[in-house]
């Protein structure tokens, strides 16, 4: 059965998004923990994250990168993550990763935006 587009954002560009943005906020000297407690994930899951354990399937262009910059920066910040994640996967959307993963794994991927 082919997975949907919803399948596809949640399986793929969600943990994809939630890695780099662990990643970024690692770098950025948070702790596992913190990291954790900040985008409501487990330890585990940050360092496999961090590890590139978790969440390698999915690759992102320069664009979506430096708006997970900023996204980390403004979650630090205390901006609200799950706004942040939300606005993180439009831009994936826009930047057409959605579909690419879709042709990837549907096997067509035209049915993605039509």
């Amino acid at each position: 059965m082919k997975p949907t587009l919803q399948e596809i954002e949640v399986w793929y560009i969600l943990p994809g998004i939630r890695k780099e943005l662990a990643v970024a906020m690692k770098k950025k000297g948070m702790s596992q923990a913190k990291i954790a407690g900040t985008l409501g994930i487990t330890e585990a899951a940050v360092s496999q994250y961090v590890k590139a354990k978790r969440a390698k399937e999915v690759r992102f262009g320069k664009n979506l990168k430096k708006e997970i910059e900023k996204s980390a920066e403004g979650i630090i910040a205390g901006k609200n993550q799950r706004r942040e994640i939300q606005r993180l996967i439009n831009v994936a959307e826009k930047d057409m990763i959605v579909c690419s993963m879709c042709a990837d794994k549907c096997q067509g991927g035209k049915e993605c935006f039509g």
